[in-house]
């Protein structure tokens, strides 16, 4: 038999693997026939709801030692072991020498083989489900999300070059922020870059003036089209009449009005890095005003053959990439990083660990540059 060869390999999004069930719901398949889903994710506007929501698994995050007290399994300390683990050692050694044999070696005692009984377990019927509607945003659980819910269609499991149809982390951490500083984004106009299935650029839209909601491939962008469709219930939020097209005009007025820049999880691979970067330098040169751009990204861990050890290569070159913006000497801009420190508050429900980042970066006009201002008479 031929070898199976893997093509590519297929990741998935925490984001859905720690998603209940029922959050989920197969609605219809995509152009390249994979399955595409539609969740639910509630904005947790509340500040006492946050905290219930983000406190839900404390328990299970609790030492054991902790967990034992509460359930009543633990006892004071005795020369430095509890109580329960002494009877658990002891317990355990006298059940190994019941084991063992008269050499000594280990007798499995098997389980005696019963004979089947006819009907022993109950009978498990398929569910069946019936094709979602064409139009998702009729759902009549709409009136109850309002202002409280965003609904995304997105992917689950997909090869590498289709990652930016799930959701990820970095996009949540990005649209935290937008929603703690959304009198800081009022009006604005901002671009995002690999947008994905649009998350950060639908909540961006919701203070702010005009977004410009961008990435690579028909499929990636229609998926992008109906989740604008799918909340419309958003305040401030309504979809164009025709796709941005980059026409001359249409790119005139992005250099002209654009003052905000995005791009959530796009660095995990080094040429799609060095590429994004290379667009940043681009636009922030044909902008108007100075602007600021706000990347996100999540530092993930690998074991590889070349160091025979677990390193983030791909993070190390997006550290590597901002630090030569930041070195960048052509006497028209200059560029200054920042990290923001994760401190504000949590609006949806996943898990922000440390090795989430967002960053800030600056750009400014070199006074030598700025085209001299004519004198008043």
């Amino acid at each position: 038999m031929d070898d199976i060869t893997f093509r590519s390999d297929t990741v998935l999004s925490d984001i859905h693997l720690q998603m209940p069930n029922k959050s989920h719901f197969m609605v219809r398949l995509n152009a390249v026939g994979q399955p595409v889903f539609l969740s639910h994710f509630q904005i947790l506007w509340d500040e006492d709801l946050r905290d219930d929501r983000h406190s839900d698994n404390e328990y299970e995050k609790e030492p054991t030692k902790q967990r034992d007290r509460c359930c009543g399994n633990w006892r004071p300390e005795q020369n430095g072991n509890s109580i329960n683990e002494d009877r658990r050692q002891s317990s355990t050694i006298h059940g190994l020498e019941a084991l063992l044999d008269d050499d000594g070696d280990l007798e499995v005692i098997r389980k005696p083989v019963q004979e089947k009984e006819e009907h022993s377990r109950e009978a498990i019927y398929p569910i069946i489900l019936t094709k979602a509607m064409e139009d998702p945003t009729e759902d009549e659980e709409l009136e109850h999300h309002c202002q409280d819910s965003i609904k995304i269609e997105h992917t689950m499991a997909t090869p590498l070059e289709d990652v930016g149809k799930q959701i990820w982390r970095g996009a949540f951490l990005l649209a935290d922020y937008l929603l703690w500083k959304r009198d800081l984004f009022r009006s604005c106009t901002a671009l995002e870059l690999g947008a994905g299935t649009g998350l950060t650029s639908i909540i961006m839209a919701t203070v702010a003036k005009t977004v410009y909601c961008t990435d690579v491939g028909e499929d990636l962008l229609d998926m992008c089209e109906r989740n604008i469709a799918l909340n419309r219930h958003l305040r401030n939020l309504s979809d164009p009449e025709t796709p941005y097209s980059w026409s001359e005009e249409e790119i005139a007025d992005l250099y002209d009005s654009t003052s905000v820049i995005m791009a959530a999880d796009v660095f995990y691979d080094d040429d799609l890095t060095d590429a994004v970067f290379r667009t940043f330098y681009r636009i922030v040169h044909s902008l108007k005003n100075p602007c600021i751009i706000y990347l996100s990204i999540e530092r993930r861990l690998n074991f590889t053959l070349r160091h025979m050890d677990i390193s983030c290569d791909a993070y190390n070159h997006f550290r590597k990439c901002l630090h030569d913006l930041e070195n960048i000497t052509d006497g028209k801009m200059k560029f200054t990083a920042e990290p923001i420190k994760p401190l504000f508050p949590q609006f949806f429900v996943y898990e922000r660990g440390e090795q989430l980042e967002l960053w800030k970066v600056t750009s400014e006009i070199l006074l030598d540059h700025v085209p001299a201002c004519k004198k008043q008479p």
